[in-house]
């Protein structure tokens, strides 16, 4: 493969936008929470905003002359949030599997992305990533992977929004040598994409130090500083195993959440992930700063690194997203399957049987995805004023009959193959099998040179 990034898939995105009312049997706006709303209609304008909420037997006069599309067995949703992934990493989808967390990174992750990974790489991982999060209902990605401004790049591209995650990390890889050199290129690509362009595509930023195993603490002084004078948060793995917190007591007395306390990153500007192995001080502690957590509960299965104790954060008022990981840990990019997961794994873990309820659940994959990334008053929820990240969800499939529950129905039953339909922004990106702005054909012919060239 070359080492320039190659031409991407689609250079330009549509600015094709229309005034649209989509009805469908059911709309789930998320706020007011609890509620479906049946045979309701959402009006778009053709600047991308939600314009009006209305029943279908009663539109109002004003969107007479708009364009309709009629989804009668349908259920209309605010689009998924995934709040943490490294989205390139699908092209080792199935690479090392059934593997324990260390085993994987440290003898078949991490040495193929010393062989593999540059800016090509990350260009068609990332899209391969995209569209199947396009085509399963996911509207905005955290990602946090080398070469991130190809990362953004290819968001911009493809239309889909992102929190782009600067990553920082002691061990010298393809994009940077030291801890130092990942903080200057950082800064370097939060210059380039923090314009009103970039942030009216959706693209915004966060300092991602890799973990508290991997990142010293001059490192964690500096991204805290910058993360406060450039006002972006910092996106964290945390507690992911038993292991990381046994060993960082064992060689420093201290569990790695007590050294983020102590540096001072405790804050609503904290997005920590996984966070399986926590005491009620540690806990209460995060609830009192304002911490988010983005549970990634199918990767933690797949890794048996543990269970993060969702039901009792949830109790404490901590802001609980959902995630899908890497689809090399996953092994897909399913927010609806995740968002299952979660359930399920919640009223396991704490052993009751209420926790987390399914409108609770899809508020965690979307609202509480946006509140995570600070952009709550834009998009997780489908309001007046608010961008149209937008998804369709068809019923009608054998496999959900009866529906006496959509949103029960949605939860528990569905997957992200019955997606019919996802907007972003008011763009029209998927619909009926068919990208808007990605070619699959030319994407699959990069993949299977991918694969050729990693199994060489």
């Amino acid at each position: 493969m070359a080492t320039q990034t190659s031409a991407p898939l689609n250079p330009t995105l549509s600015d094709h936008r229309q005034n649209l009312v989509i009805e469908a049997a059911w709309v789930l706006p998320i706020v007011p929470e609890g509620v479906i709303l049946k045979d309701h209609a959402v009006a778009i304008r053709d600047d991308g905003t939600i314009a009006s909420i209305f029943t279908i037997a009663n539109p109002p006069a004003e969107f007479s002359g708009w364009d309709r599309l009629h989804l009668t067995e349908h259920v209309l949703l605010p689009g998924l949030i995934n709040a943490h992934g490294h989205a390139a990493m699908s092209l080792l989808r199935g690479y090392a599997d059934d593997l324990p967390l260390h085993t994987w990174l440290n003898d078949h992750i991490w040495p193929a992305e010393g062989k593999h990974v540059d800016p090509d790489f990350v260009s068609d991982g990332t899209t391969l990533a995209i569209a199947e999060m396009l085509s399963t209902g996911t509207t905005c990605m955290v990602d946090s992977y080398f070469f991130p401004d190809t990362v953004a790049n290819t968001c911009m591209e493809t239309g889909i929004r992102a929190q782009i995650s600067l990553p920082v990390v002691q061990f010298p890889n393809a994009w940077a040598g030291t801890e130092a050199e990942h903080i200057t290129k950082a800064l370097r690509v939060f210059d380039q994409f923090k314009s009103d362009r970039h942030r009216d595509a959706g693209i915004t930023m966060a300092f991602a130090p890799h973990a508290p195993y991997t990142v010293s603490d001059e490192a964690f002084q500096k991204i805290l500083m910058y993360s406060e004078q450039l006002e972006i948060p910092i996106h964290l793995h945390l507690h992911e195993t038993e292991n990381e917190v046994l060993d960082a007591v064992r060689d420093n007395n201290q569990r790695p959440f007590a050294r983020i306390a102590a540096l001072g990153l405790l804050s609503p500007g904290l997005q920590t992930v996984h966070m399986t192995e926590l005491v009620a001080e540690e806990m209460d502690q995060m609830a009192a700063a304002g911490v988010h957590v983005a549970h990634c509960p199918q990767s933690n299965l797949k890794l048996a690194s543990g269970f993060c104790p969702v039901a009792e954060l949830t109790q404490r008022g901590i802001n609980v997203a959902i995630g899908t990981d890497s689809a090399a840990s996953n092994n897909n990019l399913d927010m609806i399957e995740e968002t299952r997961h979660a359930a399920l794994l919640a009223k396991g873990v704490s052993r009751d049987a209420t926790a987390v309820n399914a409108h609770q659940a899809i508020r965690m994959a979307t609202l509480n995805g946006a509140r995570m990334l600070g952009i709550e008053e834009q998009v997780g929820s489908l309001e007046l004023g608010k961008r149209a990240d937008v998804i369709a969800v068809e019923l009608s499939h054998l496999n959900l009959q009866p529906v006496h529950d959509p949103v029960s129905q949605l939860v528990y039953a569905a997957s992200g193959h019955q997606v019919s339909h996802t907007w972003v922004n008011g763009h029209l990106l998927y619909h009926e099998n068919q990208f808007t702005t990605i070619d699959p054909a030319r994407l699959q012919a990069r993949v299977d040179r991918w694969r050729e060239q990693l199994q060489s």
